[in-house]
């Protein structure tokens, strides 16, 4: 009666009322143990199909054998931490390997896999298997073996199972059912196996007793108990049978090789045990996988290596540090060969091996600097010599290069230290004779110094975009190279005391990639600083009339000759008959001594340098750059005449013929470089200077409570003095020249405009319409105002003064003169100019004077617009 309940409670739950239910499987298995006619019958009553029973049973089984055996360890650290981990990345502490594998919290004990049933499989008492009858008839049975052993199938005897191999098992029944019966085959699968219970016990995460799938082996024990703890051996995991120890797990094994001949099958009753972890190792550095590893006594330098996994590609295995303890009392360390493999090695409990990483610095190569196609390093060999390195000029080297000044920096000591040799890059690829030695660095520089000059220069010769793009390279190749330089010279704590680290100045910008200035900065320093108070600095500088003055490394066996040409070589104004040698002595009686000799001979260019000298090469006596002048306007020959220096004014126009028969001479323009870059230089200050007052006043109004400032007033007049260009004009009387009464010495850019003959008077400034009116004699200021509809409010009447066509200015209404011209009469070409009431503009101190500069430029420019 009670088995007829339970089956009416499971038909319940499969009834279309309850379908979304399912039997649990401890249900099923009850329903299972009812008679096969009862359990037919019972499902005949209620109109149920067995076999979708049946079904449900094994997809309950495949969801509970699917579902994970563990689940992760919960974490200590919070989302926030690990944020604030993650913005601020700290160094962790190195983890023993191969404790990950196993770590987490068991969720069933349900067997953990679906596996097929191995041939050596023990079959015992509970395991259900399944007998498959084809042939002259078709029948399958669901058989258990019973608690004796025993598996009973339908028609035929008993036969004992239990303790048989899976193998065994299938044979044997084929057997029987061969010899019992006629025209009947059978087939033979394992349809249940009953779970077993082990023990595991030691360090498990989680010790216990699990009940566990008979498939199951030590790693699935394992698993079941939540892995390890931090202080288990992965290396000597037991599996304890009856009181003997029958196998012994090394994880190593099967995380280095994959190989599980250790991890037997349990059976029922098994123990597995964890004892405690076993000495230790620790590995870091340059390795593929840093971690503690945990040594047996079998581990050599070999098999240590395969626990980290092995070396980086830029390990230094010919020398690794191991910190071994001595005694239990002290550390020490030793040295040990990875690179060899049979050094004979072998690691120790508590050892900590550190790896080092080869050194960047490449040695045994010869590296290529500056205007070549391909810098970088190359291989060096014994013989190796400059010609070797360029294969074509046209294509090893960039259309700057210059031939006749190129140095090879090379190391002298272990230290570091340097020295330099200068040779020709024309003379050694001809002469095949320049050898180089290892790790020598060749610096090939550019013909030209300045940036603009060189990009000019290399725009005339139209380069190709492929060199185009290798000059990009190249540039991006040097600033790679010399950021490593910074960067290693800014790790010495002697260097960062001093003026080395200032590596980059705004003047740099304006320098060549490739120019003498910017190479040779970080081969200067390094010069400097190997010097010391017992040693002069290798450094000369050379000065005066050569292409490029500066400073430059004194090369070994260095002379006058090399030094002139490490400068680029002499200038046309060079006086080679005399040149100045200061040389550094530091007597008691003098620092220097200074030597007068001439670069002419051929045994003065022969003359060793020294260090910290200075070769300054003078100009020649009364030498000039070619002056030029500019005649225009009404001169019978205009242009552009080149004079010598203390040429005057009125030798240059009677070079040009003289001046027209239509020439206003009272009305030149003569205006000079020198007198437009002072006066731009004013215009800057006075802004900068108004700019300041504005702000003061601006500030005491509104304190002071007092009346605003007119901003738009200011705010124009700031920006018409930013804006404004200076003229440069020097007023001048050409008359009294050209009947050399004065003389006027030209300098180099002067310029002299001789216009035509004026018939007009122009009025400028505080007027209601500034225009120009035809010239007539007897008219006067007052009236000339009239026509321009007189003068506004603002206006200062007091200063109205008068531009004379030359430049010279009159005030009509002031008995003194500030000019070269006294006559007070207009005259054609004369500008009337109206200044504005600077009291009109809040009192400021520099209202005046910026009023003043304003209408200066207003003389220069109202004349030269009324030509």
């Amino acid at each position: 009666m009670f088995f007829k309940r339970v089956f009416v409670l499971i038909l319940m739950l499969f009834s279309s009322v309850s379908l979304a239910f399912t039997p649990t499987q401890a249900q099923i298995e009850q329903f299972k143990k009812l008679p096969k006619a009862q359990q037919e019958a019972l499902a005949k009553q209620y109109g149920i199909n067995l076999s979708s029973l049946t079904s449900v049973s094994q997809q309950s089984q495949a969801k509970m054998q699917t579902q994970p055996s563990v689940s992760e360890r919960e974490s200590g650290s919070s989302e926030k931490e690990n944020e604030a981990e993650r913005l601020n990345p700290i160094d962790e502490p190195l983890k023993p390997f191969g404790y990950n594998l196993f770590s987490g919290t068991p969720t069933t004990f349900a067997p953990p896999e679906n596996a097929a049933v191995p041939d050596t499989y023990v079959l015992g008492k509970g395991d259900v298997v399944n007998v498959n009858f084809y042939g002259k008839e078709s029948v399958s049975h669901s058989l258990k073996i019973d608690n004796e052993g025993r598996l009973s199938i339908p028609n035929f005897s008993p036969e004992q199972v239990a303790g048989l191999r899976y193998g065994e098992f299938k044979k044997l029944i084929q057997e029987k059912i061969q010899k019992e019966a006629i025209g009947l085959n059978v087939f033979v699968s394992m349809s249940q196996l009953n779970p077993m219970r082990i023990l595991v016990v030691g360090e498990a995460y989680k010790p216990g007793s699990f009940m566990v799938s008979p498939l199951s082996t030590v790693t699935h024990a394992l698993y079941a108990s939540g892995g390890l703890t931090d202080i288990a051996s992965l290396r000597n995991i037991q599996v304890k049978r009856n009181g003997k120890t029958v196998a012994t797990l090394d994880l190593y094994d099967l995380l280095l090789d994959g190989n599980t001949e250790g991890d037997i099958n349990l059976r029922s009753g098994d123990v597995v045990f964890i004892p405690s972890v076993g000495p230790q190792i620790t590995v870091k550095g340059a390795v593929k996988r840093e971690g503690i590893f945990e040594l047996t006594q079998e581990d050599d330098q070999a098999s240590l290596m395969k626990m980290f996994g092995g070396f980086k590609e830029n390990a230094f295995t010919k020398n690794v540090a191991v910190r071994r303890i001595v005694d239990g009392a002290k550390s020490r360390i030793v040295s040990a060969d990875f690179s060899n493999f049979t050094s004979g090695f072998k690691p120790k409990a508590g050892d900590q091996l550190t790896v080092k990483e080869v050194s960047e610095v490449v040695t045994n190569s010869v590296t290529l600097i500056g205007a070549v196609v391909r810098p970088g390093s190359y291989e060096w060999y014994e013989g190796i010599t400059i010609d070797k390195l360029f294969l074509n000029f046209r294509d090893d080297l960039l259309p700057q290069a210059d031939f006749n000044y190129s140095i090879i920096v090379r190391e002298k000591s272990a230290l570091g230290e340097i020295e330099v040799f200068q040779f020709s890059l024309s003379d050694a690829l001809q002469s095949k004779n320049v050898a180089l030695e290892k790790n020598d660095e060749i610096y090939i520089f550019s013909r030209f110094q300045k940036k603009n000059v060189e990009e000019l220069a290399l725009e005339n010769l139209a380069l190709t975009e492929e060199q185009k793009r290798q000059q990009e390279k190249v540039k991006l190749w040097h600033v790679f190279e010399f950021e490593q330089f910074k960067n290693t010279v800014q790790l010495s704590n002697e260097i960062s005391k001093n003026k080395f680290t200032n590596f980059n100045t705004p003047e740099d910008k304006m320098y060549a990639s490739f120019s003498r200035k910017k190479l040779l900065k970080p081969v200067l320093k390094r010069l400097e600083f190997q010097s010391s108070n017992l040693t002069k600095s290798r450094i000369l500088e050379v000065r005066g009339q050569v292409r490029f003055p500066g400073k430059y490394p004194l090369s070994c066996n260095s002379t006058v000759e090399k030094a002139i040409k490490a400068a680029g070589g002499l200038l046309e104004s060079a006086f080679t008959e005399k040149a100045e040698l200061t040389r550094f002595i530091n007597t008691e009686s003098s620092l220097f001594e200074h030597l007068q000799i001439d670069i002419n001979d051929e045994k003065v260019l022969a003359m060793q340098l020294e260090g910290k000298d200075t070769l300054n090469v003078l100009m020649q006596p009364n030498w000039q750059d070619d002056y030029k002048v500019n005649l225009a306007g009404e001169v019978r020959f205009p242009g552009t005449y080149t004079v010598n220096r203390g040429e005057t004014l009125y030798d240059v126009i009677e070079r040009a013929g003289g001046l027209s028969a239509h020439a206003e001479p009272k009305a030149a323009i003569f205006t000079r470089l020198a007198i437009k870059k002072q006066e731009q230089a004013q215009l800057s200050k006075l802004s900068d200077e108004l700019r300041r007052e504005i702000a003061s006043k601006s500030f005491q109004q509104s304190v002071g409570g007092g009346s605003s400032i007119n901003y738009d007033e200011m705010s124009r007049l700031l920006s018409d003095l930013a804006n404004v260009e200076a003229v440069g004009r020097l007023v001048i009387d050409l008359p009294d020249i050209l009947q050399k009464e004065e003389f006027l010495i030209l300098q180099d850019g002067d310029s002299l405009y001789v216009p035509g003959r004026q018939d007009s008077i122009s009025i400028i400034g505080e007027v209601n319409y500034s225009s120009s009116h035809l010239y007539k004699a007897g008219v006067s200021i007052e009236q000339y105002l009239e026509l321009s509809g007189g003068i506004r409010d603002r206006a200062n009447e007091e200063q109205i003064y008068v531009i004379k066509a030359n430049g010279a200015v009159f005030i009509p209404k002031s008995s003194g003169w500030f000019s070269v011209n006294y006559q007070s009469q207009l005259e054609p070409g004369d500008t009337i100019v109206v200044p504005m009431d600077p009291s009109h503009m809040d009192n400021l101190t520099l209202w005046n004077t910026a009023t003043q500069i304003f209408f200066q430029l207003t003389a220069g420019l109202a004349a030269i617009s009324g030509i």
